[in-house]
């Protein structure tokens, strides 16, 4: 019974990490994505900000 809680808590850790690695990736790719595109057209940097800061958002929720 104690092996079968102790490999439940590791799964659902494992799970979990999982889940994280995704938010990472995807905020990974929002900023590296902003960093392009400023670097292509530098007067759109407040517009292209605020895209970035919805993408963080919408990766997170």
């Amino acid at each position: 019974r104690r092996d079968i809680d102790s490999a439940a808590k590791y799964i659902g850790a494992g799970a979990a990490t999982v889940g994280v690695a995704g938010a990472g990736a995807g905020i990974g790719t929002v900023f590296g994505s902003l960093v392009v595109a400023y670097a292509r057209n530098p007067s759109l940097k407040q517009q292209l900000f605020s895209y970035a800061i919805l993408g963080f958002a919408l990766s997170e929720a």
